[in-house]
């Protein structure tokens, strides 16, 4: 047969079979999605969209590069961080977390609002009250994204529905800051509403987590950020700004806005259902202690009586937040030491009894790390530190599992070599990833011998919001409106339970010891960026430039060392802290980051915003 006819043939008959199919052929639904109108016609689909949501989370607290690198606490291992060094800009907003971007921000939110609609009339069974809870969980999550980008941006515009193919403007102004707070507070009040006396998986929205964001929102609205006569006197680009309601309360009372955030807090604490070694009358042994630090942030041993609201991880997925030992462990260990915590950090644990530290002590500087609060111990791996057994590669080399992150000497005294620690940038291990501060996080990560930095995965929880803070919460707006003695009771409640000695000071004295422990009790929980702007400290804390420890050993007369072990019996210590080079990181503080620039990119979308002061 001739190729042209036989092609010819073919496509005739192909077209008659095609044409002799049944229309739904060419209707089939694809077998991995669901058609969006098919979603809220069934129960299961519309809780799994719902739970899509939450994945607006990504990694939580336990990323990679901890937001604590943009404060004094921490400092990232790859790369300055150009919001340290006041370098951002609109077309350069420098680290911004995917949970607080403004583009991914609002696309979630477009989500929730979908689902909020839909919800509105549903077209399933409501078994079980389903469509309240879900609901309930919608309102919580839009508050919560909404809540993301308020704290980092300001007022921003509040989208209640869903935009369609045929609205013909989306353009649209940002609401002011008084707004925002009002519309993220009545979403929580709903949610609260819907959610009271359901009850959900571990890791969904619930009632007491409605009340607790709320706590946070109130808290932040109530401090002298917001509250624009105040924060225009301590900042001439807040002052100068034009549109100043964008940015806090323009007018009314602080206290009522305190006494607000004060009853929030207490609302959660009234539930009476969360809380984890809270009733103490005095401190715990400091084995103690470290224990229930270790058991608080991984929400085990009764620690979970504390995670209100969480982001969990399971070893059958790979997901980012679970390589956390890999992804910020020691390189001694195959981890990375992507987050470092400072020596400012370091210098702000109090000794055992409740004294602050002080290098000008000579009894304090020959041992920087005998007697520190547990928590301490619990949180930041250091220079002879115990840890888990090494790797095979390096168990020969550290037989006793120490943290290694000086210059010593082994061999004998009279004829010493150098020898590099294991989890130095000068590791026989790996030396591109050692620590640049001297030291690496210990807190979040699980210390079971059987997870290897490298190849293991974790199951630890990333906590989004804690009965802790809530509690600290509560003394803080106690302590603004002037009621020490019930805001000293709740502080010691949280530092009888780590081992710490009680707090008697009163005034400003008692404000700075209460900040202090709210940054060493919630470290690496995305708290410090924002109190330390929301307080207006930045300059001096933000701000501060980066110091670093440096160790080395030497060891004693007459002593013989093969293989390195901490010892103070073998070796003499020096401790020197320096600032570290500023090619790597060389941090200032400029006003104009007390707000976060709106990306130029949206900024060119939608001509009705207005951008934050400083980035013009």
């Amino acid at each position: 047969m001739n190729k042209s006819l036989k092609y010819i043939a073919i496509a005739l008959v192909s077209g008659g079979l095609l044409a002799g199919c049944n229309e739904d052929y060419l209707n089939t639904l694809p077998l991995d999605k669901a058609p969006g109108d098919l979603v809220w016609t069934d129960a299961a689909l519309a809780e799994s969209a719902v739970t899509e949501l939450y994945n607006g989370l990504h990694d939580g607290l336990l990323n990679q590069e901890s937001m604590d690198c943009i404060t004094d606490n921490a400092l990232y291992n790859f790369g300055k961080q150009d919001i340290m060094e006041a370098n951002i800009s609109p077309s350069n907003t420098g680290w911004v977390n995917n949970t607080y971007e403004y583009g991914e921000m609002y696309s979630r939110i477009r989500a929730a609002n979908i689902a909020l609609k839909k919800l509105a009339t549903p077209q399933f069974e409501n078994t079980n009250g389903i469509v309240e809870r879900l609901k309930g969980e919608t309102y919580f999550m839009r508050a919560y994204f909404y809540n993301q980008m308020l704290r980092y941006y300001g007022g921003i515009p509040i989208i209640k529905s869903p935009y369609e193919l045929t609205s013909s403007d989306f353009t649209i102004a940002r609401n002011t800051y008084e707004e925002c707070v009002n519309f993220i507070v009545s979403d929580l009040d709903s949610a609260s509403m819907l959610l009271q006396g359901k009850t959900l998986a571990t890791g969904r929205a619930t009632n007491g987590a409605a009340l607790a964001l709320k706590s946070r929102v109130l808290l932040y609205a109530a401090s002298d950020l917001h509250d624009i006569p105040t924060a225009s006197g301590k900042s001439t680009v807040i002052g100068g700004f034009s549109n100043k309601e964008l940015l806090g309360y323009v007018s009314g009372d602080q206290n009522a806005r305190w006494q607000a955030a004060k009853d929030a807090a207490k609302a959660v604490i009234d539930l009476g259902i969360y809380g984890y070694n809270l009733n103490l009358s005095a401190p715990v042994t400091p084995e103690e202690g470290r224990a229930n630090y270790v058991n608080l942030y991984l929400s085990r041993n009764g620690g979970e009586k504390d995670a209100i609201f969480l982001r969990q991880f399971i070893n059958a997925k790979d997901e980012w937040g679970a390589w956390y030992p890999r992804n910020n462990g020691p390189n001694g260990y195959h981890g990375w030491t992507s987050s470092e915590p400072t020596q400012n950090l370091v210098d702000d644990y109090e000794m055992m009894d409740g004294t602050k530290f002080d290098w000008n002590n000579a009894e304090h500087k020959a041992a920087p790390y005998d007697n520190r609060d547990p928590r301490f111990y619990a949180s930041i791996l250091y220079d002879g530190a115990p840890w888990k057994p090494r790797t095979a590669d390096a168990a020969g080399t550290d037989p006793f599992n120490q943290i290694q992150m000086g210059t010593y000497q082994v061999g004998s005294a009279s004829s010493p070599t150098t020898y590099f620690g294991l989890d130095t940038r000068n590791s026989s291990i790996e030396n591109w990833n050692g620590t640049r501060t001297g030291y690496a996080i210990r807190k979040f990560i699980d210390p079971n011998p059987a997870i290897e930095d490298q190849v293991t995965r974790q199951e630890v929880a990333s906590p989004q919001i804690k009965f802790t803070e809530v509690v600290f919460n509560y003394i803080e707006a106690c302590l603004e409106l002037g009621q020490e003695a019930e805001a000293i009771t709740w502080l010691n409640k949280i530092r009888f339970r780590s081992g710490m000695p009680p707090v008697s000071e009163s005034g400003q004295a008692l404000v700075e010891r209460y900040r202090n422990e709210r940054n060493i009790e919630m470290l690496f929980e995305e708290q410090r960026f924002y109190d330390a702007r929301r307080w207006m400290i930045a300059k001096e804390t933000l701000g501060e430039k980066v110091r670093i420890m440096k160790v080395t050993a030497t060891l004693k007369p007459g002593k013989t060392v093969p293989v390195y072990k901490y010892s103070k019996d073998d070796y003499n210590y020096t401790y020197t802290v320096q600032e570290i080079d500023p090619g790597v990181e060389n941090r200032k503080w400029d006003d104009k980051l007390y707000f976060m620039p709106i990306n130029r990119d949206e900024m060119n979308r939608n001509n009705k915003l207005v951008q934050n002061p400083g980035y013009q």
